[in-house]
C-alpha cells in the first residue's frame, strides 16, 4: 500500500509539471509602453479595418472565400485568420478593398452582414504589417462602381485623446444627413441606410475628415443586407 500511495502522488507531480505552470514561472504578458490617447504608436501614416463576413446560408464558406479572392489587394497589407480578416495600409485602398469585399459578397436574397472595425493612430500600432502605395489610384473601384443594391448599417465613432470628442461625432453624424444617408440616432450608435455605392462614399469622407483632426479614432460599423427584420 505504501509503494502504491507513493507512485500515486508521483503521478500527480508529473501531471502537474504536464499541464499547470508552476509558480515559478512567468506568464507572457503583454507591455505597450507608456503610450497613451493620441500618441500613435506607428510613425507611418497606417489605416486599419478588421472585418467579418457573415452570411446567413448553408453556402456561407464559398461566398466567404469567393468574395475574398474576387479582391485585389495589391495595395494593403492583408491577413485572415478563422474569425476574420484585416487590411492595413492608406486609408483609401483599405475603404477599397472593404468595399470590393462586401459588395463582391452580396447575393440576391441572402441576408448577411459585415461587422468592421476602422482603426488610425492606435497608441499600440507599430510600424509593421502595412503597405503605403505611393499613388491613391483605387484598383477596385472600377470593377464595383455600378454594382447597386440597398444597405441598412449602423456605426458608433470614438475619437481617442481629445475633450471636446461629442463634436467630432456631430459633425460625422451631420455629415452621413447632408449625404442623405442617415435614418436615426438610438443608444449607442447612429442609423443609416441607402444605396451601397452611397454609403461607402459616405464613410469614405467621414474617415478622411477624422485623418485630418483626430490622431487617434476608433469606428465601429455593422453592414446588413436582405434582412427578414422589416424594423
Amino acid at each position: 500500500m505504501t509503494v502504491y500511495i507513493a507512485f500515486f502522488c508521483t503521478g500527480l507531480r508529473e501531471r502537474k509539471g504536464a499541464f499547470f505552470m508552476s509558480e515559478n514561472e512567468k506568464k507572457p504578458y503583454v507591455t505597450y509602453g507608456s503610450c497613451g490617447c493620441g500618441t500613435c504608436g506607428a510613425t507611418k501614416e497606417i489605416t486599419g479595418c478588421r472585418f467579418s463576413l457573415s452570411p446567413m446560408t448553408d453556402q456561407f464558406v464559398d461566398i466567404i472565400l469567393d468574395s475574398i479572392g474576387k479582391v485585389d489587394t495589391s495595395k494593403v497589407w492583408k491577413a485572415t485568420d478563422k474569425l476574420s480578416t484585416v487590411y492595413r495600409g492608406k486609408r483609401n485602398h483599405v475603404l477599397d478593398a472593404v468595399k470590393a469585399c462586401f459588395v463582391r459578397s452580396w447575393r440576391e436574397g441572402v441576408h448577411m452582414t459585415m461587422e468592421a472595425t476602422i482603426s488610425r493612430g492606435c497608441p499600440g500600432d507599430r510600424d509593421a504589417d502595412y503597405f503605403l502605395s505611393e499613388d491613391d489610384v483605387l484598383l477596385n473601384e472600377p470593377q464595383i462602381q455600378d454594382i447597386h443594391f440597398p444597405v441598412d448599417c449602423k456605426f458608433a465613432l470614438y475619437p481617442m485623446g481629445v475633450e471636446n470628442y461629442m463634436e467630432y461625432i456631430a459633425h460625422v453624424v451631420n455629415l452621413a444627413i447632408d449625404r442623405n444617408v442617415y435614418d436615426k440616432s438610438s443608444h449607442y450608435a447612429s442609423f443609416l441606410k441607402g444605396d451601397v455605392q452611397d454609403l461607402f462614399r459616405y464613410f469614405d469622407e467621414a474617415t478622411e475628415y477624422c485623418d485630418k483632426n483626430i490622431k487617434h479614432y476608433i469606428m465601429e460599423i455593422t453592414f446588413s443586407v436582405n434582412s427578414p427584420t422589416a424594423e
